[in-house]
């Protein structure tokens, strides 16, 4: 297949636009230079006085444009630079590949550029009986709006990197993802129960390259297990790495054979996991953020306990919906085409609480925040969650025994409490 013919490598292309800080700020130094072409042809000597200038001060003008924009460029990439540090020193290196996609930030750089595109086109029209006046007011305009796009974008990032926003963050595209997939599942119910034929399979797929599982072309793998009358059965979970030579997918039945590498094209492999179609990603990021709060080094435990708080929402959302762990999905005649992999409700809760609770042992706020979490579940969520949440209540109270040898403190490390210490809680 060509090097962009499969949807693999469009699903990847994409990923690298989106993540790229370099493609945006580059049509807008484009657009800089065709505006001031068009800035040019359109510019009438009929000003008024008030809005003309000489060539001296037009050129003195653009040039500190010029020279701002530039300045203010590197202003940016000082900003970037020290947004790196803190996030994979103090928050999670899986956050990055969040932050790298804001749209402000592309959208602050663009301007920039194109600010300094613009004037710097104008500058080579500025002669002593021309000067492009309309050129210069509107220069100066892009530098106003340029400011204010850096305050919007001071104060989006001085807020939006503390822990607390951006676990808000994270969980709302979590949720959205987590969403939008049930949804889809819902959409491709099977007529009966779905049953695949347990029969061994007619073919085994293998990947050609390795890395990790990023994205399923859901229906791509539909219409095509339809066109040759058979069922496709992946093997492997969104999120897993897989090496070279891995067996993807599972072909049964069919009256024809499929083409392995137009198949193994409709699974997106890459460097590392994403959110797009991997809700537990986010609350991988959730738990990355908690984790260092609770190490030695930084020693947090109310950001945790901030983090815990969107562990729990994101809880509920996944906890509310039946998960089986395996998903059949059909075509538009509702014949069975496609078998996923996917998480339970174990595997959620897992991932939320394990690490929180081993390396939060030792701090009462967090024992005591994660037992009122785990409470709250049983209250709200169905019966049939309630067995796995009472196994982690069960391996939390154990780890306060290890923890705390003095009864009184045993006690206090026992008792639920949404804020950690200090809110209201029920013995």
């Amino acid at each position: 297949m060509g090097v962009l013919t499969s949807w693999a490598a469009r699903f990847r292309l994409r990923q690298y636009v989106k993540a790229s800080l370099w493609i945006v700020p580059l049509f807008g130094l484009v657009l800089g230079v065709l505006l001031a072409e068009l800035a040019l042809t359109a510019d009438s000597a009929d000003w008024p006085s008030g809005w003309q200038y000489s060539a001296t001060t037009a050129s003195g003008v653009l040039s500190a444009i010029v020279g701002a924009m530039v300045a203010l460029l590197g202003f940016v990439v000082t900003i970037g630079v020290l947004v790196v540090q803190q996030a994979t020193g103090t928050l999670s290196p899986r956050y990055m590949r969040l932050w790298y996609r804001d749209r402000l930030q592309k959208a602050v750089l663009a301007t920039f550029t194109g600010t300094f595109a613009f004037a710097f086109s104008l500058l080579r029209s500025v002669e002593t009986g021309s000067v492009p006046d309309l050129g210069v007011t509107l220069a100066g305009v892009a530098v106003a709006v340029s400011l204010v796009l850096l305050l919007v974008y001071l104060n989006r990032f001085t807020h939006s990197l503390r822990p607390v926003a951006i676990a808000e963050l994270v969980t709302r595209m979590g949720e959205a993802v987590f969403a939008s997939g049930a949804a889809a599942i819902r959409d491709a119910v099977p007529r009966g129960d779905g049953t695949v034929s347990s029969d061994g399979p007619v073919m085994r797929l293998r990947t050609g390259r390795g890395g990790a599982i990023q994205a399923f072309d859901v229906a791509g793998l539909v219409a095509e297990a339809a066109r040759h009358d058979c069922v496709f059965v992946v093997t492997r979970l969104i999120g897993d790495f897989v090496p070279p030579g891995t067996v993807l997918i599972e072909v049964h039945g069919g009256t024809s054979r499929p083409d392995p590498d137009r198949v193994t094209g409709l699974v997106a492999l890459g460097a590392e996991r994403t959110i797009e179609q991997d809700p537990a990603f986010a609350l991988r990021v959730l738990v990355d953020v908690a984790i260092r709060a609770l190490s030695p080094a930084v020693n947090d435990p109310t950001t945790a306990v901030q983090v815990v708080n969107y562990i729990e929402s994101f809880l509920h959302t996944v906890g509310s919906t039946h998960l089986p762990g395996r998903y059949v999905l059909a075509d538009q005649h509702k014949h069975a085409r496609l078998v996923l992999p996917g998480r339970d409700w174990e595997n959620f809760l897992q991932l939320a609480v394990c690490e929180i609770r081993d390396y939060g042992s030792s701090s009462v706020q967090i024992c005591r925040r994660l037992h009122a979490m785990l409470e709250g579940l049983l209250e709200t969520l169905p019966p049939s969650q309630h067995a796995a949440v009472r196994a982690e209540i069960s391996l939390l109270q154990e780890s306060i025994d290890r923890e705390f040898a003095d009864p009184a403190r045993r006690a206090i490390a026992r008792q639920p409490d949404h804020q950690g210490i200090g809110g209201q809680y029920s013995s």
